[in-house]
């Protein structure tokens, strides 16, 4: 089995400061051990149960936190940012068996995290896709299914498990910490890595047939930004319209279009 991994940080156990998320801080080394850990462990599941083949992408900031010796010697690790639409999920394509996410966090307007938001919590206020906030799982997830390939597994804020299972009640998921305020509670690291590695290989010995997300006929999003000029500049982007000062709307019934757009505008 082929299987596809994408890894962020914002959703790791024990992660609760943006201080602790950006490469150079002091207590940056310390979490990006703990995601690689984290990845690891899902790894070492996704082969406990068949897996031939594991692409990870490093899917945080620089792109650069995974330590790849701390992985498999059947993986490859995608480090670094290309600029393709695809993004979280880049080279990602239908030879795929199947995709899980690690140490995924809520997305903006969610309080599940005090590190929530989607994208680039610098620029955007918030990202809605129908109408709903639209958070970094459900952005890629869509995209998986765009391409027909099933989503098995889940580890994060307890808010993004609930998410997940909401869409897709067979999605495994694993939920590591529990956001209130501008504080998080966490499970122990070890525990963490644990849960992610049995709930990894447990996800691969089903049916997942039945995890392909469904796909909406048509889609709007809609993208708020902190400052009212980016709304002006990215209004100009073909098919995009400002309908606030601070905000623009892009549809399309073509889901890469909308991957295409994000790339674009944010």
């Amino acid at each position: 089995m082929k299987i596809y991994l994408s890894a962020d940080i914002e959703g790791i156990a024990g992660i609760t400061a943006w201080e602790e998320a950006r490469l150079g801080a002091d207590k940056y080394p310390y979490f990006a051990k703990q995601m690689t850990r984290e990845v690891a462990a899902a790894c070492e599941g996704a082969n406990m149960s068949g897996a031939t083949e594991i692409y990870v992408k490093d899917a945080h900031g620089t792109g650069r936190n995974i330590d790849p010796l701390e992985l498999p010697e059947n993986t490859k690790l995608i480090r670094g940012w290309s600029s393709h639409p695809y993004m979280m999920l880049q080279d990602i394509d239908e030879s795929f068996d199947a995709v899980g996410f690690v140490g995924y966090h809520s997305s903006c307007g969610s309080d599940e995290n005090p590190l929530s938001h989607t994208i680039n919590s610098a620029k955007i206020d918030y990202i809605k896709l129908n109408g709903e906030y639209l958070s970094e799982f459900l952005l890629h997830g869509y995209l998986a299914a765009y391409l027909g390939i099933p989503i098995i597994f889940l580890s994060g804020d307890k808010g993004i498990c609930e998410e997940a299972k909401e869409i897709n009640e067979n999605i495994v998921t694993v939920a590591v910490s529990e956001g209130v305020g501008a504080s998080s509670t966490s499970i122990h690291p070890n525990k963490a890595v644990e849960l992610i590695k049995k709930g990894m290989a447990e996800s691969l010995k089903k049916d997942f047939s039945k995890n392909i997300l469904e796909l909406p006929k048509k889609f709007t999003m809609e993208i708020r930004y902190k400052v009212h000029r980016d709304a002006y500049k990215y209004s100009f982007y073909p098919g995009a319209k400002q309908n606030s000062p601070k905000s623009v709307v892009f549809e399309s019934d073509d889901y890469f279009e909308i991957m295409r757009a994000r790339a674009f505008l944010i």
